[in-house]
């Protein structure tokens, strides 16, 4: 299947580099520009996008409000948002990431990995890898605004595996590194995963891994396993 890509950057320039380069490959397609959040909300419905690269700082609506404009639509339930921001800018990563956005790159991306994350997250995988970037999400999200706070008593509907297979999500593993941890196969692992998400309500892993601080089953500068 082609992934539909909707770019969403102020930058014309950035999002022609882009467009040709996605439009290089043979699985993907970019469907559609937009300039700001309002925008890209609008024409991923339109287009029928199946992800949105999203550049954070945009003006009158920016990437976080689009995000989440997107996130609240019921009729976008499947489209997926790869952030685009600076690791340094920490409170719009996890600003991202609470709005609905399933990853985040930096801008300085290199074109493969740009290419990578995005089939990686349209095949609902969750893009916070690198150990950097997880610890500061580990650290922020431990300290959740009122009101988002998910009842911890939700975790009672999971079963002891589920529960250990959101917590190694929550370190980051893939299907593949969780299987291996697990000694089970990688299609076992994914179906604990997406049991969890479907009993707590959790969009896709990255919304399992917000889940996963903000009720306490993980807490920062914890090693699994």
């Amino acid at each position: 299947m082609t992934i539909r890509v909707l770019l969403a950057d102020d930058q014309a320039l950035l999002r022609g580099t882009f467009r040709l380069l996605i439009d290089a490959q043979p699985d993907m397609e970019v469907v559609a520009e937009a300039s700001n959040g309002r925008e890209a909300a609008r024409l991923a419905r339109s287009e029928r996008a199946d992800l949105v690269v999203m550049d954070v700082r945009m003006p009158e609506v920016d990437g976080i409000e689009g995000t989440r404009l997107i996130g609240q639509d019921e009729d976008m339930a499947g489209v997926k948002v790869l952030v685009l921001t600076t690791f340094e800018e920490d409170e719009y990563v996890i600003e991202a990431l609470r709005a609905g956005a399933s990853g985040f790159l930096g801008k300085g991306v290199e074109p493969a990995q740009l290419l990578d994350a995005i089939r990686l997250v349209a095949a609902g995988e969750a893009l916070l890898s690198p150990a950097a970037t997880k610890g500061l999400i580990a650290r922020v999200l431990n300290q959740p605004s009122p009101g988002d706070l998910v009842d911890a008593e939700r975790l009672a509907t999971l079963t002891p595996r589920e529960r250990e297979v959101m917590t190694l999500v929550a370190a980051g593993l893939s299907n593949d590194d969780i299987a291996e941890r697990l000694f089970v196969t990688p299609v076992t692992a994914k179906t604990h995963a997406n049991r969890a998400m479907a009993k707590l309500g959790a969009r896709d892993r990255a919304q399992l891994v917000v889940i996963a601080y903000e009720t306490g089953l993980v807490r920062p500068g914890e090693r699994q396993g």
